[in-house]
């Protein structure tokens, strides 16, 4: 694709005639984000501003571009063949293109402000979903192809890092960030769209899985009465907003695992990864994590496949790898065989997942970590991208080698510069120190080096091929490019310690210029013949801000311009010395001791300018151009006067030109100095004439968004750029598409004069350069350390150069590495050279005692390894140090002693710390703590744990007991002694019974508690009103315990009685289960019997026993219980070797009768009637015989159906009742247990009652600031369900209304549907009737339905998925297709003329049509339905929540007045006698009053004289009502009876009698007649002992004669087996005369005519088999008929 041609601009605009145009000519990037296949053969992946699209087979590339700047997000879909990205603008866009082309397909234009920071697509239809960043944050999604936005959900703050359409299904999407992964589900009502999220519960750092529960609205099931209810704990914290809703104490919150990759699953489950190693499988259903664990092989070895391949090749001296565990997983492909995932280790490894396990196999490595795996759209290569953006394909399932698609550099490109003469090649740098070598045609990547270091510059130079590169630590490379196929290091310089920042050649060729960040310029000869001599180095003030320099071919001499910013002051200032060719002449006059040059040779002199610079330029003319760094202007100054540094002046701008560049920006002048180019961080390049500064042409080709462009470099012939990007990794390279003739001849023709002149000098240098070896360090790594990679890179090494002396290598060994000595530190270290030429004796003779030393162990280790298994000794034994070794072993034996004395410890502890526990919780308990449970409810009734009483409760119970009663004496013989004594007596002794009930009555509600009618006693305590002194509430809550405890036991004693009750009735639910199974199996019903069992919580003494189930392992067996269990083996084996003996009697039975003694009439139920033969003909052929037999054999199958439907029933009845037996016994049970809750109830409430008493007693009192923040958060809850309610009711109503108004239409194409079918026959009745009735068949008939045959490639895990709309239009084309063929005249019925069959063709087409709108329209109706069920759902949801909240509300603030108040005295009231309005669960008495019960009695018993009133008149009602209901029950009866009668009457009319009936009735005496019958057959059967004992005896004689043959047979053996003896010595001595002889035909002949017996006898064989087969039918055919002609005795009616 072509970049847009921007306009020109500058003061003066070049006219349309004379306008220049740049093209594209190729791209060159790497990236590190999504890659995609846009087809099988295609992969493309972003790249600055550019989408790179290359072709796997034969790498050819194509670019699009972006012309709105850098790319930002980006989706492919190879399925689709789409690619989809969005600009990185304000209100950014997203284009949809299409590949082949690529072809623009949709421009989607969305509510983002900044940037789009994810996109994906649907695997079918045409949705695209995108997810925008700051400030919206906001989902979106997308029909692309109508481009309109369906829907949009903001989620505020929330980041994500990855999105995906489930494949099975666009209506579900996941997206995840760091700490959360939600799926979102897209639902749909005809054309509207709506997004609904469900966040998934991630497991913790950890593994653990914890449901997480609501916490505002957590409440205790029991409230207190007096300190309230247990608040959250946001209201607690005084939260009152939002965070309320979510917050938890610090300590309750644990960090989730963070999830780094996705993948979806044919069943809609993801697979997910995550930082922590776990592998996590979650359902999209249930919303719930699961970890998968990994089934590890016995030797933890990794499993490789057949087809494992390396990228390093070295699989046969590489170790063998262990499993991985807890690999950080970073990109997944799922495959038909199974899941491919890879991470940080760098290894595909191959997944076979089996419920919540995977096996491991590893398939590739690649030496660094995996960020990508995708399928290829037919599943056949995987496409695999490293972290530093390295593409490789590969086959996994084919042993093929791994293809380099993209070798990527790890950072972004420093330079880039053509290859003198730069029509060729060129070359690129990146950070990481990578060289890549390009053709300028058509940009493929020649070659590449890797330096391993950090690179900062680097430049071509002119006079050979040769590149220099600078790096972070002050080294300069120098590459030979002469091959460019195979780059060479062939030279490396340490200037300085400081990085480089520049390096320049100059236009000569003769110096390179290197300057360093602290301001010192080096100056090198560039020619490889002078070795890159270093000249010297001048110093400037400051750092260094910009370089260049201008060649004076004239005076033979370069000048070296460099700005500098000075921090003091805030302008920029121009520093230039000169360079001439006596520098390298006479280099030692020039320079001082330390090398610098002297200031008469480069005559430094320096300008002030007035605007600070970031960039300058200079021509021939002395005119310079500067860039302002603080305003987009272009300044061009006169530097011609020479100055000094003392009367120095402001040099002032002679004009300025404004620019269109923003940001940092840098100049650069073409070859022949006649374009000025300018580039800055927006990314845009200009090029300006260097005269006018008019604009030329302009070409966005990087984006500010990486800030902007880095490097630029023009070709010698000014016909081709190269541009780097500062950070996009991005090398383009452009081409003039439309210049001036005259324009393109200037700089054609500069170029060939300049490479002229230096023609001489490239041939020359060239061939020096090519036979300069290859440098490699001597001492050191090529490795920089400097240099850290975060991708954990392996870079293949070279082999080392094998040393001269042994004593330098040994050397190498011990001592570290010494640093590499700079240019400027090489006359200092002639210090060092003499006093290590001092000392070098003693050194030397050390050394070489070392040398002695280390080759004596040498030849001892080689000795050893030649010695035997047995004799060889261990490695350590080499070791010098023999006392440590053994300090090492006694150190780890006391270890391993102190680790087991502690494990036996800390299991000593566990044992005592479990007796503890079951002394203080199970064995202390008198009463064992228990449950009982319904059958058919879930009610659970548990008893009352108890502990026993310690003997000073006792005591201290008995002393207040006592004190209690001597007080009570006392009260009454004061009360005697004070008071009056009234005749209140003879009022009392009236109505006694009353009195007394009233007084209990009384004092209930004085005691406040019901506590005397469930076994406690109250009569002890004090009264409520009389506890004042401490002493007192002491013991009233003494007695208030003792109450509840025997409430307690009164509880239990009941509650045993049931458990025993339960028990029983499980026993007698079993006994009927037995009958209830041999029914069943009668039946042969698979119907579940419900079975009665214990619970673990009926029986916890369970829970200390460990059963033989629970031991997964294997039990340890003492050698006396191993022989134990061997001897009861052999006994089990040796009975069941007698069970299965031979039983005579049984075999007898089952040969005989079948296995029983009578026939049961269930067995002769299951006989079927043969179905007659004649039945497989059509009817029509059926003679009146076969239809008789035919009538017979259906009355037969008809009555034996009867009598089995009739024996069912009985069945049947007998197992209903058996079960509504169980059903009823277990449901009286259940009643009880009810009763026993219902008391278990009033015994909570009675205990409830006590230590309410006693809570009041030991009283706290509420913190009222608590409830009223609690109000307050309920409130703000409130108002947010309010606003949510009120759009909920809006979206409830606009559905309902679409869909009734859909329903309409739906309706009327239904009835319109009916109306033409059922005027068909109206429409053609001018036909004859019997062509109508064959046009209404062809009327109704349809063609077959079409399945869609998607090619579903068999590696395809997703099969083939739901069809889109474009698969329902195929089927209707399909449909209406065959609709065609049906209309051929040809299908016509006969006698129907042209006409009319045309007719009905267009009548049944019009049906078909409406058909399909019907069945269209009823899936859009049923879409819409749910779509309005899920919206009333949701709308009811939100009114439970109300109400939930309304109660909340509603019983807080009740609860806060009433503590408010805080009554201490505890009264009880009957429900009769509180009738107070409200349907609070709580009355409020604030304005209750007390009045006697008369009053109401009296009300009560006129409003129950009117209700028994209207209860009469009801019953007269139901009395009339239920003699109608008996006299329609027995009009029914009486019809019933009329009809049994009359089937009785037509079975006896239709009775068959048969020969047995008229036997039975013709014989006198039939009893008389079947006792001779038996009388013959039993003289029959004694004939037959007799035969029998006969052939016996003939038998045993025959025996006898064939073992005396037998004995005389192996008489015979012996002689002849001493005859083969002597046979086999004659045939071995011919065998050796036969394998001396060649005998080769004789053996084939042998072996032929040996094949053809073979194959002679097979078919004998085959031919006795099929004549046996045919006679066996033939026999059963005989005896089939002589069945037939049989006389057959048995009852009709029985089948």
């Amino acid at each position: 694709m072509e970049a847009p041609t921007g306009k020109a601009g500058g003061r003066r605009p070049v006219s349309p005639m004379h306008r220049a145009e740049l093209e594209l000519r190729w791209v060159q990037g790497f990236t590190n984000r999504k890659v995609g296949f846009v087809d099988k053969q295609t992969v493309c992946y972003p790249s600055g501003n550019y989408i790179i699209f290359i072709n796997i087979e034969t790498q050819v590339r194509s670019v699009l571009q972006c012309k709105q700047g850098n790319i930002g997000a980006f989706t492919v879909s190879g399925n689709q063949h789409l690619v989809a990205f969005s600009d990185r603008q304000l209100n950014p866009i997203i284009y949809v293109y299409s590949f082949p082309g690529p072809k623009k397909q949709a421009k989607l234009k969305g509510h983002a402000s900044l940037d789009y920071t994810m996109l994906a697509f649907s695997y079918t239809g045409s949705y695209l979903a995108s997810y925008s960043a700051i400030p919206e944050f906001a989902l979106s999604i997308w029909d692309w192809n109508k481009n309109v936005l369906l829907c949009s959900q903001s989620q505020p703050g929330v980041e994500v890092t990855a999105m995906g359409f489930n494949p099975m299904s666009w209506h579900q999407l996941c997206l995840y960030s760091g700490t959360s992964v939600t799926l979102w589900h897209i639902e749909r009502n005809n054309e509207e769209h709506i997004l609904k999220s469900k966040p998934v519960r991630l497991p913790n750092e950890d593994g653990a899985l914890v449901d997480e529960q609501n916490s505002f609205f957590t409440r205790t099931n029991v409230h207190d009465l007096y300190f309230g209810p247990v608040l959250p704990n946001s209201a607690i914290a005084g939260l009152v907003g939002d965070e309320a809703e979510t917050f938890r104490p610090k300590d309750d919150i644990q960090p989730f695992v963070h999830p780094t990759v996705h993948c979806w699953s044919p069943t809609s489950d993801l697979y997910m990864g995550c930082e922590e190693g776990y592998f996590l499988k979650i359902g999209a259903d249930t919303f719930k994590a699961a970890i998968v664990h990994q089934k590890l092989s016995p030797d933890a070895k990794a499993k490789k496949r057949a087809t494992f391949r390396s990228i390093s090749h070295s699989l046969a001296t590489e170790d063998e790898r262990k499993e991985a565990q807890n690999v950080v997983l970073f990109a997944m492909a799922l495959h038909k065989d199974g899941l491919f995932a890879a991470g940080n280790d760098g290894v595909v490894r191959f997944y076979k997942i089996k419920g919540t396990s995977y096996e491991v196999e590893d398939c590739l490595d690649m030496e660094e970590p995996i960020t990508s795996l995708i399928f290829s759209p037919d599943y056949v290569n995987l496409l695999v991208e490293t972290e530093k953006g390295s593409l490789y394909i590969f086959n996994p399932n084919v042993n093929e080698d791994v293809i380099q698609l993209l070798d990527a550099s790890e950072e972004q490109f420093i330079g880039a510069d053509f290859i003198v003469p730069g029509t060729k090649y060129c070359v690129s740098v990146a950070k990481s120190g990578e060289v890549h070598v390009w053709q300028v045609e058509d940009g493929t990547c020649v070659s590449k080096l890797c330096l391993h270091t950090v690179v900062t510059a680097m430049c071509c130079s002119l006079s050979s091929h040769c590149v220099a590169v600078g790096s972070k630590r002050g080294h300069v490379y120098f590459l030979d490019l002469t091959h460019v196929e195979t780059p060479r290091l062939v030279h490396r310089i340490l200037l300085s310690e400081h990085p480089l920042q520049f390096l320049h050649y100059e236009q000569s060729g003769q110096f390179l210029i290197a300057s360093t960040t602290k301001g010192y310029i080096f100056i090198l000869n560039a020619l490889p013949s002078k070795s890159f001599q270093v000249i010297g180095y001048t110093v400037l003030t400051s750092e260094i801000t910009d370089l260049t320099s201008l060649y004076d071919a004239e005076k033979d001499s370069t000048e070296v311009i460099s700005l500098l910013c000075p921090p003091d002051i805030k302008r920029a200032r121009v520093e230039i010395f000169n360079l001439s060719s006596k520098t390298i002449s006479d280099n030692e006059e020039c320079i001082s001791e330390r090398g610098m040059l002297k200031d008469f040779v480069v005559r430094k002199r320096t300008y002030e300018l007035e605007y600070p610079l970031c960039s300058l330029v200079k021509r021939k003319d002395s005119t310079v151009y500067a860039y302002a760094s603080q305003a987009p202007f272009i300044c061009r100054y006169h530097l011609t006067a020479k100055i000094t540094w003392k009367d120095q002046q402001i040099t002032v701008a002679d004009k300025t030109t404004p620019s269109k560049q923003f940001g940092r920006a840098a100049l650069h002048l073409s070859p022949h100095h006649k374009w000025l180019a300018s580039v800055a961080e927006s990314g845009v390049l200009y090029i300006h004439d260097a005269t006018s500064l008019d604009i030329l042409a302009r070409e966005h080709c990087h984006s500010y968004n990486g800030r902007g462009i880095r490097s630029l470099a023009f070709s010698l012939d000014g016909q081709s750029i190269l541009v780097s990007g500062m950070q996009d990794r991005t090398l383009v390279c452009l081409k003039w598409k439309r210049l001036g003739e005259r324009k393109l001849k200037d700089a054609t023709d500069f170029g060939n004069y300049l490479l002229t002149i230096l023609s001489s000098h490239i041939f020359r240098e060239n061939s020096f350069l090519k036979s300069m070896p290859e440098w490699t360090m001597t001492s050191a790594s090529n490795f920089d350390p400097s240099f850290e990679s975060g991708s954990q890179i392996r870079f293949q090494k070279r082999s080392r150069i094998e040393m001269a002396e042994e004593e330098d290598e040994y050397f190498r060994l011990i001592q570290g590495k010494p640093d590499e000595t700079t240019w400027l530190d090489q006359k200092a270290e002639k210090a060092i050279k003499e006093e290590t030429e001092m000392f070098a004796d003693k050194k030397r003779e050390l050394k070489n005692r070392i040398k002695e030393l280390r080759k004596k162990i040498q030849e001892m280790m080689f000795e050893n390894a030649k010695a035997p298994k047995i004799e060889k000794l261990d490695q350590q034994e080499f070791n010098l140090d023999i006392e440590e070794q053994e300090r090492q072993q006694i150190n780890s034996e006391k270890e391993v002693t102190r680790v087991r004395k502690d494990i036996e410890m800390e299991n000593l502890a566990n044992c005592f710390l479990r007796e503890i526990i079951k002394h203080e919780c199970w064995d202390s308990m008198v009463v064992k703590g228990r449950s009982v449970k319904t059958f058919h409810s879930p009610c659970e009734v548990q008893n009352y744990p108890m502990k026993a009483r310690s003997e000073e409760e006792q005591k201290m119970l008995e002393r207040i007991v006592y004190i209690k009663k001597i007080e009570a004496t006392d009260m009454k013989l004061r009360r005697k002694i004070v008071e009056f004594q009234s005749q209140a007596s003879s009022i009392e002794g009236e109505r006694p019974e009353e009195g007394e009930k009233q007084e209990e009555e009384k004092v209930d509600a004085l005691m406040g508690s019901l506590s005397s009618k469930y076994g406690g006693d109250t009569s002890v305590l004090y009264h409520q009103l009389e506890v004042h002194t401490r002493e007192e509430k002491i013991n009233q809550i003494m007695l208030l315990r003792d109450i509840i405890y025997n409430v307690k036991t009164a509880f239990n004693m009941e509650f045993d009685s049931v458990t025993r009750m339960k028990e029983l009735e499980i026993a007698r639910v079993k006994e009927r289960n037995v009958r209830i199974a041999e029914i069943l199996k009668q039946l042969d019903l698979k119907e579940t019997i419900w079975e009665a069992t214990l619970s673990d919580n009926e029986k916890p003494e369970r829970a200390l026993t460990v059963p033989e189930s629970e031991i997964k392992s294997t039990k340890y067996l003492t050698p006396v219980q191993k022989a134990k269990e061997k001897i009861m083996a052999q006994v089990e084996h040796k009975r069941r070797l007698a069970a299965q003996a031979d039983n005579a009697r049984e075999r007898g039975l089952m040969d005989m009768m079948g296995g029983v003694l009578e026939v049961k009439k269930e067995d002769i139920l299951k006989m079927e009637i043969p179905v007659p033969a004649f039945v497989k003909k059509e009817e029509a052929l059926w003679n009146e015989e076969e239809k008789k037999l035919f009538k017979e054999y259906e009355k037969k199958v008809k009555e034996l159906n009867e009598e089995r439907e009739k024996h069912r029933k009985i069945l049947e009845t007998e197992l209903r009742k058996l079960q509504n037996s169980v059903q009823e016994t277990t449901q009286t049970f259940d009643e009880i247990v009810n009763r026993l809750f219902e008391k278990k109830v009033h015994t909570e409430m009675v205990i409830y009652q006590e230590e309410l008493k006693i809570a009041n007693i030991l009283y706290s009192l509420l913190l009222d600031e608590e409830l009223s923040t609690r109000e307050a958060g309920l409130q703000h809850y409130l108002e947010k369900k309010r606003k949510e309610k009120i759009f909920s009711n809006e979206a409830l109503k606009a559905s309902r209304a679409e869909v009734e108004s859909y329903r309409d239409t739906y309706d009327i194409v239904i009835a319109e549907d009916k109306l033409m079918e059922r005027g068909f026959r109206k429409e053609f009745s001018d036909l004859p009737i019997h062509h109508i009735d064959q046009l209404f068949k062809l009327y109704k008939r349809r063609p077959r339905a079409h399945k869609t045959k998607v090619h579903v490639d068999a590696a395809n895990p997703y099969g083939d998925r739901p069809g889109s709309a474009k698969t329902q239009h195929d089927a209707l084309a399909h449909l209406m297709k065959a609709i065609d063929e049906m209309d051929d005249p040809d299908n016509r019925p006969e006698g129907l003329d042209l006409n009319n069959w045309e007719r009905f063709c267009a009548a049944r087409r019009a049906k078909v049509e409406s058909e399909q709108l019907v069945k269209q329209k009823a899936l859009t109706l049923a879409e819409m339905q749910t779509f309005l069920q899920k919206r009333t759902e949701d709308d009811e949801k939100i009114r439970r929540d109300t109400d939930l909240i309304f109660t909340e509300l509603n019983l807080l603030r009740e609860q806060k007045m009433r503590y408010q108040l805080d009554l201490m005295v505890q009264f009880l009231f009957k429900q009769g006698q509180v009738e107070l309005e409200g349907t609070n669960l709580i009355p409020d008495y604030t304005d209750a009053i007390l009045i006697h019960r008369s009053i109401i009695e009296e009300l009560n018993s006129i409003i129950r004289a009117q209700g028994e009133k209207k209860i009469a008149s009801m019953v007269e009602s139901k009395d009339f009502r239920k003699g109608i209901f008996q006299l329609e029950w027995e009009h029914k009866k009486m019809q019933m009876e009329v009809e049994d009668l009359n089937e009785k009457a037509r079975d006896i009319q239709k009775l068959n009698v048969t020969k047995d009936h008229q036997f039975f009735l013709n014989v006198i005496n039939y009893e008389s007649r079947m006792n001779h019958e038996v009388s013959v057959m039993e003289a029959t059967l004694n004939f037959i002992d007799k035969v029998h004992k006969k052939n016996v005896e003939q038998r045993s004689r025959v025996i006898k004669d064939l073992e005396k043959q037998i004995s005389l047979k192996d008489m015979a053996n012996q002689k002849l087996s001493k005859e083969l003896q002597e046979m086999l010595v004659s045939v071995s001595e011919k065998r050796h005369i036969h394998e001396a002889a060649d005998t080769e035909q004789l053996n084939q002949k042998i072996a032929k005519e040996h094949y053809e017996d073979i194959l002679q006898r097979q078919q004998l064989v085959d031919l006795a088999k099929e004549q046996a087969r045919e006679l066996s039918i033939l026999q059963a055919e005989v005896e089939r008929l002589r069945m037939r002609t049989f006389p057959a005795f048995f009852d009709v009616h029985e089948f």
